[in-house]
């Protein structure tokens, strides 16, 4: 939730807002007052028409202490309100720091929630009154007023919420302990486990290094005898007379002087240095040598922003994992060695592709396959010993394949791989049926959680996107920061030509990027036109449409076509790298970019 959300449906009567809080944290660029509302600050009480506003977090300096929110609270008067925004993560909220001082000046917390900032997580509107006031559902609207009832309500869902939340908080403490164990022996699993390889290879380099110099002392001792050989009168004359009986006619009579010849060189060779050749007996000439020699050197140096899997798969996830990741499947002959050369981020096997009656490695795990049992404990055992991580995806139940579960996985993965969008059918499935699996259920979402357990490039980093945008007041600026955060998929960077200039700081607070120049996500949405109305659905459905098609360009038709490859259209989602090319978009169709169309109006 943002943070007028929280105080708008609370400025009823409302004429001023009064600034209390005291660190260097600004909160007017995130309040989006209406028009008759005015912020300002002062130190005198605040009555009826006045909303106090408070900060208060861990960091001081950023939200201001607890003192200074005790003293703001003895200003309230009746009939006046207050917003009290909290720094705190929701599970660690000190609301009982401030309990004691908001009854002793009769204040009554109406409603509280969680905001979507990275240094404001929670707020609480609060009224000060003399008699007890109905409180709000969890839409935020007041229920009906009854003093007694409203008492026992208040009364029984203290007490109910105070059980539960120690339950939770219970849970929470014990989940976050057993986090730090594992996250401290699994580093220390791995520091014992990356000195181990790092031994390893320093005695297999110096093993190799070795045995290179003995190869190397070897084949110069062999050159050397080769060299010898070759100068050898003995090897000419024996190269001679093989050439004269292979030729007679032609070598025959050449015979005695090509001999004649060897013995004068012999002869000279055995002079000091100092004496002459005879001019009569020409110099050798060096041998041309006829064989041919090819030289090939290919080198590519780029950065892994894919995921890189090797396993045992079935053909149908190994045909979803594809879009977004480098597969290389293994069989039992060549698991070793793909394995060793694909340098994968992971070793993944998936159960179903094991127990199957069909492919290469059914029945592997069930008893009834030894040597694959073996091959595939031989595998798991190297790509952990060459430090990947080894994962068990076990997408169905683990009594069709025990033997998987005794080998020593780094973890195991319950639940199906997901689903693939393009194996929908939007008309059969509907489009919220496309929401939900793109939100929840795709392969790519099942991706993105085992990248996170491997350290691997994230795939949703492909679902990142730039809107373009260009306001040029303060009204253009609150539609932009609504329209912005108001999106189901939020984009994540807002390009402007001055940012400096502009109170963007709620998108900021927000995770959303604020910068000039380029654009780096890998999708843009120009919304340089702050006037066109647009649903919370839009970005979320244009990811639809794209991961569904993999299209290079999503947009609308005048002819509203929906879910079709169309040769022209209005783009509203573009790659980055379509931009980048310069090219107009009244020829992508011609140089080869897929557009795809959507209808051009969908309901929020």
């Amino acid at each position: 939730m943002r943070l007028t959300d929280l105080l708008h449906p609370h400025l009823d009567d409302v004429t001023s807002v009064v600034d209390a809080t005291s660190g260097g944290l600004r909160l007017d660029p995130y309040l989006h007052l209406p028009p008759g509302v005015e912020l300002r600050r002062h130190e005198e009480p605040v009555g009826a028409g006045e909303l106090l506003l408070l900060c208060y977090g861990p960091d001081l300096a950023v939200h201001g202490g607890e003192a200074d929110c005790l003293a703001a609270l003895e200003r309230m008067r009746p009939g006046g309100r207050g917003l009290i925004v909290f720094g705190h993560p929701g599970t660690d909220l000190p609301y009982h720091r401030l309990l004691d001082a908001l009854v002793a000046h009769r204040c009554q917390v109406l409603h509280a929630a969680s905001l979507g900032y990275t240094h404001l997580h929670s707020g609480a509107v609060f009224a000060c009154t003399e008699e007890l006031l109905p409180p709000h559902d969890w839409f935020g609207h007041p229920l009906p007023a009854d003093g007694f009832a409203t008492a026992l309500r208040i009364a029984d869902e203290y007490v109910l919420a105070d059980f539960v939340s120690r339950s939770q908080r219970a849970r929470l403490i014990d989940l976050e302990r057993a986090a730090e164990e594992t996250a401290r022996a699994l580093e220390t699993a791995r520091e014992d486990g990356l000195a181990e390889r790092l031994a390893a290879a320093v005695r297999d380099k110096d093993q190799l290094s070795s045995a290179l110099r003995r190869a190397r002392e070897r084949t110069g001792v062999l050159e050397a005898r080769v060299s010898m050989l070759e100068g050898s009168t003995s090897l000419r004359v024996g190269k001679a007379l093989v050439s004269a009986a292979r030729s007679p006619k032609r070598r025959a009579a050449r015979l005695p002087g090509e001999l004649y010849g060897l013995w004068r060189q012999r002869k000279v060779k055995g002079r000091p240095a100092g004496s002459r050749t005879p001019a009569a007996v020409p110099a050798p000439e060096p041998q041309a040598d006829d064989r041919f020699h090819l030289s090939h050197r290919a080198l590519s140096v780029a950065p892994r922003d894919r995921l890189v899997i090797t396993g045992v798969l079935t053909d149908r996830t190994a045909q979803d994992f594809a879009a977004d990741a480098v597969v290389s499947r293994v069989l039992p002959h060549d698991g070793r060695l793909l394995v060793e050369r694909t340098d994968p981020d992971v070793f993944l096997v998936q159960l179903s592709a094991c127990a199957a009656q069909e492919g290469p490695w059914s029945l592997t795990g069930t008893g009834l396959a030894p040597d694959l049992d073996r091959r595939l404990a031989e595998l798991v055992s190297r790509a952990r010993g060459l430090g990947r991580t080894a994962v068990l995806w076990r997408d169905g139940p683990a009594s069709s394949a025990p033997g998987l579960s005794l080998l020593p996985w780094d973890t195991v993965l319950d639940g199906d791989t997901g689903t693939a969008l393009f194996r929908l059918d939007p008309v059969t499935d509907g489009r919220d049926r496309l929401r939900d699996v793109f939100v929840q259920d795709s392969t790519r979402i099942r991706l993105a959680r085992l990248a996170a357990l491997t350290g691997g490039p994230d795939p949703l980093a492909e679902r990142r996107i730039a809107v373009l945008a260009a306001p040029r007041d303060a009204t253009d600026v609150a539609r932009l920061v609504a329209q912005a955060l108001g999106q189901l998929h939020r984009p994540a960077e807002v390009i402007v030509a001055d940012p400096a200039g502009l109170a963007l700081d709620e998108l900021t607070a927000a995770s959303v990027a604020v910068h000039a120049g380029p654009p780096t996500a890998p999708w843009v949405a120009d919304w340089r036109d702050l006037t066109e109305d647009r649903p919370d659905t839009l970005l979320l459905d244009l990811l639809c449409a794209q991961e569904f098609s993999g299209a290079d360009a999503v947009g609308h038709t005048p002819a509203a076509d929906d879910y079709a490859f169309v040769p022209a259209l209005k783009p509203l989602l573009v790659r980055r790298s379509l931009l980048d090319t310069g090219t107009p978009p009244d020829s992508w169709s011609r140089a080869g970019h897929r557009l795809f169309a959507v209808r051009g109006k969908e309901p929020s």
